[in-house]
């Protein structure tokens, strides 16, 4: 996929999630942007940030985006915005563990963190 596309796929995404009220589901049909009715957006809004994954029918709604986070959380001590941002090679190890070439490999927590190769971060906030 090229750039240009993933920066609209991006923008279409903010777009459809940052207006929605926190009462509302998880959940967003996809757009044609997206590729498809099987394909849908599942977001979660923890704290100050938004995880958003596209995904077909067969996955496992939200759980796939708590695996993610919470694997997050332990190596990041509570991760944040400032994680993601300064760390991003270390947020792509982490998200390679889980899912690679659009299938999920891993959903242990424990087995996502010791396969990362990502050291505990201990964060001085």
């Amino acid at each position: 996929m090229d750039v240009a596309t993933q920066q609209s796929m991006l923008k279409e995404i903010f777009r459809l999630v940052n207006k929605r009220p926190d009462h509302v589901c998880n959940f967003l049909e996809g757009s044609a942007l997206l590729g498809g009715q099987d394909t849908k957006i599942i977001y979660r809004h923890y704290a100050t940030l938004y995880f958003a994954f596209v995904v077909d029918s067969s996955e496992s709604e939200l759980d796939l985006i708590q695996v993610f986070v919470e694997a997050l959380d332990r190596i990041f001590s509570n991760v944040c915005e400032l994680d993601l941002i300064f760390r991003p090679d270390e947020v792509s190890q982490v998200l390679n563990e889980v899912i690679s070439g659009g299938m999920v490999l891993e959903t242990n927590i424990n087995d996502i963190v010791a396969s990362s190769g990502v050291k505990k971060i201990v964060s001085a906030r």
